[in-house]
């Protein structure tokens, strides 16, 4: 009988760790490596003070520095992140920024308002007060308008820009389309904030409008979810699961088109539906 050839090791991809792993089927056992997703501390410091330490995948940090800190208000506009050093420590990562002066994140030093304890990107966890928790984005001014079929591509063709969640089933996906449905950038992570984070950053510091466009999620569409589109100025937010209602919510004041349980054969429209034209 011959031999069996040894099963040739995948791909490697960033953000993926090889674990071993006993695997059953059928009633017989196999022992092999496993792909999986990294998640390690990431803690972000501004001008030396600390802010948070998310729980994250460390890839594309560079994007999420940027991402994270115009979507906490740290910093009013892009240029206000001057420098931003990655520094491997023993526990995790740190993201040491360097912000402009007069910044909210220059100040955290003198009076910190907001500490997130080592969370899988929870936004609001580590919030003191109910109004900090709350905060509603302004009504956008655009009034963009995209026909179906570009959502249509771009929900087609999703699966296929999420290497990490191929390999590991385990991260979610933040995408962005442009008015033709053509996928043109996405970042994946453990946490489903931090994907948008990484991608809204990653925008900035590629200069690619935010205004001209639709968000993918492979999400629900959480209240935070929405209002961190709303602030990066996206028109159109498309999540694979459910809304809630407070997302529905902020995004109908936030002028948000918010569709919900986005497949290829099918989606709800829970706001501003005129944004989609058939």
């Amino acid at each position: 009988m011959p031999s069996r050839k040894p099963a040739r090791p995948a791909e490697s991809v960033p953000g993926t760790a090889r674990r071993g792993v006993q695997r059953w089927r059928g009633g017989v056992g196999e022992a092999l490596a496993d792909a999986v997703a990294e998640e390690v501390p990431v803690a972000m410091r501004y001008n030396g003070a600390s802010f948070a330490v998310m729980m994250a995948t460390p890839c594309d940090l560079e994007d999420f520095a940027m991402g994270f800190s115009l979507s906490e208000g740290l910093i009013l506009k892009p240029d206000d992140l001057l420098r931003v050093e990655v520094q491997p420590r023993l526990e995790g990562i740190e993201l040491a920024m360097t912000v402009a002066a007069g910044t909210p994140g220059a100040l955290l030093g003198e009076s910190p308002t907001r500490l997130l304890p080592g969370r899988s990107a929870c936004g609001i966890c580590g919030t003191r007060e109910l109004e900090d928790a709350l905060r509603a984005p302004p009504p956008l001014d655009s009034d963009q308008r995209y026909p179906v079929a570009a959502l249509q591509r771009a929900l087609e063709t999703l699966e296929q820009h999420q290497p990490m969640n191929a390999r590991t089933g385990a991260t979610h996906a933040a995408a962005w389309a442009d008015e033709a449905g053509d996928i043109q950038l996405v970042r994946e992570d453990v946490g489903r904030h931090n994907a948008l984070d990484k991608l809204t950053g990653a925008m900035c510091r590629q200069s690619l409008p935010t205004t001209r466009g639709l968000l993918l999620i492979s999400s629900r569409a959480s209240y935070e979810m929405v209002s961190k589109a709303a602030q990066a100025g996206i028109g159109i937010v498309a999540a694979l699961s459910a809304p809630t209602a407070l997302a529905i919510d902020i995004a109908q004041s936030a002028r948000i088109c918010l569709v919900g349980f986005a497949r290829q054969n099918g989606y709800n429209v829970y706001t501003c539906a005129e944004r989609l034209q058939s």
